[in-house]
């Protein structure tokens, strides 16, 4: 098995030593090269190509916002997942909406940050759906009136079928969940996800789960609402 090419980038060596000795004792994830500030990461993944970057947000220089915004605008982009204190955090948000796949906290148990970057590299996000509500309820502010008016007119390119499955994706159903709802087989699920991500021109399901919800797609599946 080729073993998952991991690049850490953490401004705290204490950090960077942990993470190095717990993904040390995983056969298949092989650490490639490790940086102390955003500034140093698109040289090392020029050098090193990674498939997974494990990024701190917050760094002195150049901060893990500012690396995944560039590293996810780049062609074979290594997903990336954010290293964070806290569960609801705007720059955890808009680095989750720059293309991040997903996030883990660094009190987070050794094994389930092993599984996140496994998950990660296998094209999984790492978001549990009560985490991304409780960003997205985080989020909401003077901006949610012209944020939720953009993201309409973006899903608005959607068809009937894609409009359903980009709903189900923002309520955090994963494949087979999302064609056991909508009777249709896993393969189409991957199909119609795969044109949601390329007609609105987004990297990963978090970002899909995201415009869903500020376009107010969740909104169609309270109870109560009119038809």
């Amino acid at each position: 098995m080729t073993a998952i090419r991991l690049l850490l980038v953490d401004d705290d060596p204490l950090v960077r030593a942990g993470l190095s000795l717990m993904m040390g004792g995983a056969q298949d994830i092989e650490i490639v090269g490790e940086a102390a500030d955003g500034g140093e990461v698109e040289a090392l993944v020029d050098r090193t190509r990674p498939d997974v970057v494990l990024m701190d947000i917050r760094m002195p220089s150049v901060d893990g916002l500012t690396a995944t915004r560039r590293l996810r605008a780049r062609q074979d982009a290594p997903q990336v997942v954010v290293l964070t204190t806290f569960h609801a955090d705007e720059q955890v948000l808009r680095a989750l909406r720059a293309g991040a796949a997903g996030f883990v906290l660094k009190d987070t148990p050794p094994a389930q940050i092993v599984d996140a970057v496994r998950r990660v590299a296998a094209g999984e996000p790492v978001l549990s759906p009560t985490v991304t509500r409780q960003l997205m309820a985080h989020a909401a502010g003077t901006a949610a009136d012209d944020r939720r008016a953009r993201a309409r007119a973006r899903v608005a390119v959607l068809g009937e079928r894609e409009r359903e499955v980009t709903r189900a994706v923002g309520r955090g159903l994963s494949n087979a969940e999302i064609a056991a709802a909508l009777f249709m087989s896993v393969a189409t699920v991957k199909t119609h996800v795969s044109r949601v991500l390329a007609k609105l021109d987004l990297n990963n399901r978090v970002q899909i789960a995201l415009l869903a919800y500020d376009a107010g797609l969740l909104d169609e599946d309270r109870p109560g609402r009119d038809a």
